[in-house]
């Protein structure tokens, strides 16, 4: 199961992704592999010299009851040290974002998060874009 940020490519030009570890809730868990998450207005922070996922939607379990969580907590995002050194390096002197692109779960069943450092796009960028998807449907369908 993958969930992916839709929004993110089209928003930023992403220059650098690295993988990152989440800590959740079971409860969370069990939402996740349900696939009812929403990336798309989630943005990553660095707190304390930490960084987190905040404004990430993960709908509650319904088979939690009152063991439930909060659905747009923060969450603790775990990297190595040297990538944590370069995100926020990164987010500080150049002034870089950093998104989520996608979570899913490894081959061990862990959840992980992609994250992608990159400048958000100005208009036009985002006007180029979507010229260079419908050209690529016409292509693709064999319209001219």
């Amino acid at each position: 199961m993958q969930i992916l940020n839709r929004k993110a490519h089209f928003n930023y030009a992403i220059e650098e992704e690295f993988e990152a570890g989440i800590m959740l809730l079971g409860s969370e868990v069990k939402s996740i592999r349900e696939g009812k998450v929403n990336l798309s207005e989630a943005y990553i922070a660095e707190i304390h010299g930490e960084l987190f996922l905040i404004n990430c939607n993960i709908s509650e379990y319904k088979g939690a009851n009152k063991f439930n969580h909060e659905p747009k907590r923060q969450r603790k995002l775990l990297v190595h040290k040297k990538q944590l050194e370069k995100i926020t390096g990164r987010m500080q002197i150049d002034g870089a974002a950093a998104v989520p692109i996608r979570m899913f779960f490894n081959k061990k069943n862990f959840a992980k998060v992609v994250i992608g450092l990159g400048r958000g796009k100005k208009l036009y960028d985002k006007r180029e874009s979507i010229k260079k998807r419908d050209d690529a449907r016409r292509s693709q369908r064999g319209e001219e």
